[in-house]
């Protein structure tokens, strides 16, 4: 609950910087405060079409975290006196957060928001979508692994067929899916977005497919698969379903200078497809920074399973052979013998203490989520024009978000493929990769990023 409160603050706070854009509530800040808050800034008092009102909003959240990350370090366990500051006083944070959008409103000037938004928080924006790019390579891994290991353990112990077919049906459906849309995906933007004269699309579009199809040939290739048993179209085809979304973002968000963007021209979806994108892009970053700040290769080193402190009965012993068999033969990963549900519900496994540790790291936490805002401040201003929408902004909509979005689903694919043939060209090629060893490879290629 305590993360998705923090995602709701800042889905709350990008909201209201997305409504700062608005024409409307620029004039009535100016009106209320009898000018000294108003949408003019530098020298010749060219308008800055509110862009730091945006900035100031977002940097005060951003403070407010970086403030919390730093009361916060060091919280290991949920029995710290510290960690109520990161699960409680949430009226106190609230009005820290408020006084805190005041001082940046009525104590610092203009031009610093000017220059802090065109430099450091570019600097901010590409960190945050690095990691962003490697939440969705270690979830699609994650993903297929899971379901692969699911269905391993439950046809070696023959107790619950039904859960082994639900798995497979998951990971097969799955697939097929996110197939079937990536392919509609691509014959949707070449249908309404390559038009004649529409070059940059036209390529961006080509290029995610020419790159779909290398990462799927590779994902199934023998020597990849021999080295890396997990490689599969499973994870293959959600890098590219996930890909081929960005490219689509990406002509979408492009003005219309050329006429390559029917939405843009469509009057009765223009303002359905500004709120719409907008909502899911808030919604989608709150997600992502709530996932982001759990990823384990953040920590230091991984926490050890717990230890069983007394022996299993026959029939869970039995089920324990089964399952260690196959982690000696290297078909399971070696933490498959530390799930609690190979034992029964009496309390078989202890904990010795380790349910006392906090479930991620407080820190990190923070500082994703302070990062998270600086992107969506940039998100909302960089090269934003006024775009006649009326009383609203659409969220960017420029040639920078869509290239953006194009390098960043090209990042993705290479991201991806080196998690496959890092395993094949270490020093340790010449054996098979065992589950472990397969997510070893993966943790030390994101690292390495």
């Amino acid at each position: 609950m305590t993360r998705l409160a923090y995602a709701g603050i800042l889905l709350v706070n990008s909201l209201l910087s997305w409504i700062a854009l608005s024409p409307f509530v620029i004039h009535r800040l100016e009106k209320i405060s009898f000018g000294y808050i108003n949408n003019r800034c530098g020298p010749d008092g060219k308008e800055c079409i509110s862009f730091t009102s945006v900035h100031r909003i977002n940097l005060a959240l951003g403070v407010l975290h970086l403030v919390l990350a730093g009361l916060l370090a060091n919280v290991k366990s949920i029995n710290n006196p510290r960690n109520v500051i990161q699960n409680g006083c949430w009226k106190l944070k609230v009005l820290a957060w408020m006084a805190l959008i005041a001082v940046n409103f009525l104590a610092i000037p203009d031009t610093f928001f000017v220059f802090y938004g065109n430099n450091i928080a570019l600097v901010f924006l590409t960190i945050f979508l690095g990691i962003g790019l490697v939440l969705l390579v270690d979830f699609a891994h994650a993903w297929a692994e899971k379901c692969l290991e699911k269905i391993e353990l439950e046809e070696l112990t023959g107790e619950d067929e039904y859960n082994a077919l639900f798995w497979k049906k998951l990971l097969v459906g799955g697939t097929m899916a996110m197939y079937v849309c990536s392919i509609v995906l691509t014959v949707v933007m070449y249908v309404f977005f390559a038009n004649k004269g529409c070059g940059m699309n036209q390529a961006a579009i080509t290029v995610n497919l020419i790159l779909a199809i290398i990462i799927s040939g590779v994902s199934i290739n023998q020597s990849v698969q021999e080295l890396n048993p997990n490689a599969g179209l499973a994870q293959a085809l959600m890098v590219v379903f996930y890909c081929s979304y960005l490219v689509l973002s990406a002509v979408v968000s492009e003005p219309d200078d050329k006429a390559c963007n029917p939405l843009v021209r469509s009057k009765g979806t223009r303002t359905f497809s500004v709120v719409l994108g907008a909502l899911f892009t808030f919604v989608a970053l709150a997600y992502t920074t709530t996932r982001a700040a759990n990823l384990t290769f953040f920590e230091p080193e991984h926490t050890n399973p717990a230890p069983i402190l007394s022996q299993p009965d026959e029939r869970s012993q039995m089920r324990y052979q089964a399952i260690k068999q196959a982690v000696d033969e290297g078909s399971l990963p070696e933490s498959a013998l530390h799930q609690l549900d190979l034992y029964d519900d009496e309390g078989r496994m202890g904990s010795s203490g380790d349910d006392r540790l906090v479930k991620y790291n407080y820190t990190v936490f923070h500082v994703i989520f302070f990062l998270a805002t600086q992107y969506i401040s940039t998100l909302l201003t960089i090269n934003v024009t006024q775009d006649n929408v009326g009383d609203f902004i659409p969220v960017g909509r420029t040639y920078f978000a869509s290239w953006v979005k194009i390098i960043s689903s090209w990042v993705c694919y290479v991201l991806y493929g080196w998690t496959l043939v890092a395993p094949c060209s270490g020093p340790t090629a010449s054996a098979p990769c065992n589950f472990e060893r397969a997510h070893d490879c993966r943790i030390l290629c994101m690292k390495s990023h």
